[in-house]
């Protein structure tokens, strides 16, 4: 039987996270846009992306990883790009730094892109996406990390990470469209949260040491090996692959930062890096067509998704970032729910760290 979840306010979420990364030597700055970026996860409901990773960020402050009190610097300016290095920290500050920068490009070119390497897990990819709505921009961000966990097609050893994708692009009378995917078929937290849970995974998410399906998430956890999206050949994995390594293009072989299984290949481990690598990109949409003809399109084809004759037994059609939307709603009036494993590993943080518990 599942436990009760433990409900904490999103202002009391952003308060402790706070807490915990300035006590880990994070300036208050940085401190504060990270919390505020994990926040906005756990609203949106993408449990496996916000506080969620605070232990594991604390794991690796304390190997030596992180060094939370990096100052991000940038390495190239010119024209409608630049490139950022994150210095070893975390990746949500750098990363939004380096957004707001493609934005301002984008402003002045029609088009920007900004890079980051020498970085480390940046939560999820809509936060930087989504930095370009409130310009009437297109957004688009990308991002790997060093231990792999995909399995290419064919395979049964894990060759790249995760390597999610985000796009976001702004709307009129409807919310925006805000895409946020793994390419591979879920993300790793997704069986971190199973586990937390106690709840099986759906069969075709994760592989075993023998390269079959697993549903036990701690056995998942264990080999981390996650098929890439569409799972088998047959289903499109092939796809999900070629995502994965897109993705790897952009954020690791385009900057300088790592890829593929480069960590296990070298002495990256010995020397504590991750060089995890970012690829943010903004578009202004007014460059092609005035804004209120592109909104006014995205509206009805919105209209026209939602609208569609539905599948029988089914109450409605979404598109990317309405469940999101309205998770997002709901928990900033009634809270977020957390699961008592996560809170305990939270208090033993705060005992640690000599700050208030979160609950």
């Amino acid at each position: 039987m599942a436990e009760t979840p433990i409900i904490v306010m999103h202002t009391r979420l952003h308060d402790f996270i706070v807490d915990v990364l300035t006590a880990m030597r994070m300036g208050r700055p940085p401190a504060e846009t990270t919390a505020g970026h994990m926040v906005q996860t756990d609203l949106r409901g993408v449990d496996s992306h916000g506080i969620g990773m605070l232990p594991r960020y604390v794991d690796w402050w304390r190997e030596g990883y992180l060094r939370p009190d990096s100052e991000p610097r940038v390495v190239r300016d010119d024209g409608a790009m630049a490139l950022f290095d994150a210095g070893q920290g975390l990746g949500h500050y750098v990363a939004t730094l380096a957004m707001r920068t493609a934005i301002a490009k984008a402003r002045a070119y029609g088009i920007g892109v900004a890079t980051v390497r020498n970085s480390s897990h940046f939560g999820a990819a809509a936060n930087y996406s989504m930095l370009a709505l409130e310009h009437d921009m297109i957004g688009f961000a990308t991002t790997n990390m060093p231990v792999p966990a995909a399995v290419p097609t064919f395979g049964r050893k894990g060759m790249l990470s995760t390597n999610p994708l985000s796009f976001a692009a702004p709307a009129g009378r409807h919310a925006p469209f805000v895409l946020d995917m793994a390419t591979t078929t879920v993300a790793m937290g997704k069986l971190v949260v199973a586990s937390r849970w106690g709840t099986p995974i759906p069969e075709g998410w994760a592989l075993d040491d023998r390269g079959q399906p697993a549903t036990d998430p701690g056995i998942a956890l264990r080999h981390r090996l996650l098929s890439p999206l569409g799972g088998s050949r047959e289903l499109g994995g092939h796809k999900g692959y070629g995502l994965g390594v897109m993705v790897d293009i952009l954020s690791g072989v385009l900057n300088g930062a790592v890829y593929g299984n480069l960590f296990e290949r070298s002495d990256m481990k010995e020397r504590k890096v991750q060089n995890a690598g970012h690829y943010l990109a903004a578009i202004d949409p007014s460059r092609f067509r005035p804004i209120e003809e592109f909104k006014r399109d995205m509206d009805d084809m919105l209209e026209a998704l939602k609208t569609a004759p539905r599948a029988e037994g089914q109450e409605r059609i979404y598109v990317a970032g309405e469940p999101e939307f309205e998770s997002e709603r709901r928990r900033r009036k009634d809270g977020i729910p957390l699961a008592p494993v996560l809170v305990a590993q939270c208090a033993t943080i705060a005992r640690d760290l000599g700050v208030t518990p979160l609950a």
